[in-house]
């Protein structure tokens, strides 16, 4: 090799060397054109590199192949490396030269066995970068996570940009439902087209990221909410290219656009609003979108009150059990009563309004449960020994029971601690406004059957697959939601009417006991009365009442069936 060639060889070697190492990235062009160039210099006729993910990828043939240089020229290998990294990546570098050229000189192949490492490092170097990015910046389906949202919100943070951002947390409506429509893996074709959806909208506007499963997170302009909240309330998605097959999909979204004096410390801040917000919105039948607002404000330090407040007020007993009765309106018997929680505090009784929702969000609904299952099995247990009259009490469960498997041992645990006999125990569920909790809840419900404890189903006809919900579970009891029942200006042609009716009959041919919520109006009595409804609960009868007064009812109380047509 001469001086002249070995000057120009060191020229395009430094050269590479610094587009490969600056600061701000690395310079691609001028990569190329040192290679080419070095290439060029030592009579190379072709360079190829080509990087495996793993030795079973490189078995395979499954790598990608880069080509930095090919004058076109056949050639024959002059020069081969192949490195395994440690993460287990392979690169595969061959060098060629002319066929008829003469193999090369010792100290050429020293020049371009210290170019190919270079480049070898090069690239294991950036493949690393490369792959730390997409192990923490994006889950195992491709889709950028909350790291990504975190970066993208510290970097506008950082740049003074929050102002006339929006930020949104969204959740796939009913998509299990879908799933078990369409398959799975079609399910995760209309996932990734619903996203592209806000992807396209988007642009580079905002991020759009995933939490894990249906649940979503993004940031965009604001200028942009009418597009995202039209994609948010529905837009039909592909889910099979080949028969251009379609679903409906839709969310619920809780969103919060950043105020002008916003104080930003961390995601965490705009976290904790956007999944209160959500979680309004997954709750929340009459709206599927919350933005956060003043009055949210107001609500959310509400709920941080009433989070604070609750663990005291369990084990001080702030929680009282009033009981509504349930009567038997052929005779004005009173036939059971459904217990009811109220929270005195500081001498005000709050109204679960106040404080159920809250509760429902967290677990701490499931702790109040279980108190108030042990206090009216301990007033059961008193009035058993007092030699009162008892009257069968339901008492309600929420859904979150459902994930419990032991909730049957912990129902039972709590009633054999009082000695109460299980017919007198009624344990109210509420109907599953999805199909996610149907296995659970008809778990339970057998369980309880089978340990002789009534069960019902509270406010039927509201919610997801009624008629598969009493086809498939064997209840005992079926309490009608009070907005079937007939009201005054109703005939009997009226849609209300007829569904009521043949609710009623249906639920008798299964040998349920139906009991009407709500009763209000002494024309309804006739209408339950008509239609073989025999039990009844609500504000005609009585209100909720505190243990006093509803021991009084159970001293052989009749009520006065005041019936319309009777006046």
């Amino acid at each position: 090799m001469n001086t002249h060639t070995l000057e120009l060889f060191h020229e395009y070697y430094e050269k590479l060397v610094d587009a490969m190492t600056r600061t701000g990235g690395f310079d691609a062009d001028t990569i190329r054109y040192c290679l080419a160039e070095i290439c060029k210099l030592f009579g190379i006729c072709k360079g190829v590199t080509v990087y495996y993910n793993s030795p079973l990828h490189e078995k395979q043939g499954k790598g990608e192949v880069l080509i930095p240089y090919d004058n076109g020229i056949e050639g024959k290998v002059a020069l081969h490396k192949r490195i395994v990294n440690p993460n287990v990546t392979v690169i595969d570098c061959t060098v060629y030269i002319p066929v008829d050229a003469p193999d090369l000189e010792d100290d050429v192949i020293a020049k371009l066995d210290l170019a190919i490492r270079t480049v070898l490092m090069f690239i294991s170097r950036n493949r690393l970068q490369t792959f730390v990015e997409r192990t923490t910046f994006y889950d195992n389906s491709g889709y950028p996570n909350l790291n990504s949202f975190t970066r993208y919100m510290n970097s506008l943070s950082e740049n003074n940009r929050l102002t006339g951002y929006t930020v949104a947390r969204f959740n796939l409506r009913h998509f299990s439902l879908i799933n078990r429509e369409i398959g799975r893996m079609c399910g995760d074709i209309a996932i990734q087209n619903y996203f592209n959806c806000f992807k396209t909208v988007i642009a580079d506007k905002g991020i759009v990221c995933r939490l894990g499963g249906d649940n979503f997170i993004m940031a965009f302009e604001t200028s942009l909410m009418d597009d995202v909240t039209a994609i948010l309330e529905g837009v039909p998605v592909v889910y099979d290219i080949n028969d251009s097959k379609r679903v409906m999909i839709n969310a619920t979204a809780g969103i919060f656009t950043l105020p002008d004096d916003f104080k930003y410390n961390g995601v965490s801040d705009v976290m904790d609003t956007l999944l209160y917000c959500a979680n309004i919105a997954r709750n929340d039948d009459s709206r599927s979108i919350v933005s956060f607002d003043n009055d949210l404000l107001i609500s959310k330090e509400k709920v941080m009150q009433v989070q604070h407040y609750f663990p005291k007020a369990l084990k001080e007993h702030e929680f009282l059990v009033y009981y509504q009765p349930k009567i038997d309106i052929e005779t004005g018997k009173l036939s059971g009563a459904e217990a009811l929680c109220r929270w005195q505090k500081d001498g005000r009784i709050i109204p679960p309004s106040e404080f159920i929702p809250v509760l429902e969000s967290s677990n701490d609904i499931c702790k109040l449960d279980f108190y108030m299952l042990d206090i009216v099995c301990s007033d059961i247990r008193r009035w058993l020994d007092e030699g009162i009259n008892v009257a069968r009490i339901s008492v309600n469960l929420s859904r979150k029971h459902m994930m419990d498997v032991d909730l049957l041992n912990h129902i039972l645990r709590i009633i054999d601690k009082h000695n109460v006999p299980h017919k007198y125990i009624e344990i109210e569920l509420t109907e599953t406004t999805t199909d996610v909790g149907f296995t659970d809840l008809k778990r339970v419900v057998n369980g309880l059957q089978q340990a002789g404890i009534y069960t019902s189903v509270d406010d039927f006809g509201i919610g997801y697959s009624s008629l598969n919900l009493i086809r498939e579970i064997p209840w005992n009891v079926l309490k009608i939601d009070k907005s079937f029942l007939p009201v005054e200006e109703d005939s009997e042609s009226s849609s209300r009417s007829i569904m009521f009716k043949y609710v009623v009959a249906m639920a008798r041919e299964l040998g349920l006991e139906c009991i009407a919520e709500g009763v209000e109006y002494a024309n309804q009595v006739d209408v339950l009365i008509k239609n073989q409804c025999l039990f009844a609960q609500g504000y005609l009868f009585d209100k909720p009442l505190p243990l006093e007064e509803f021991e009084k009812r159970l001293h052989n109380h009749i009520y006065k069936i005041d019936r319309k047509k009777d006046k």
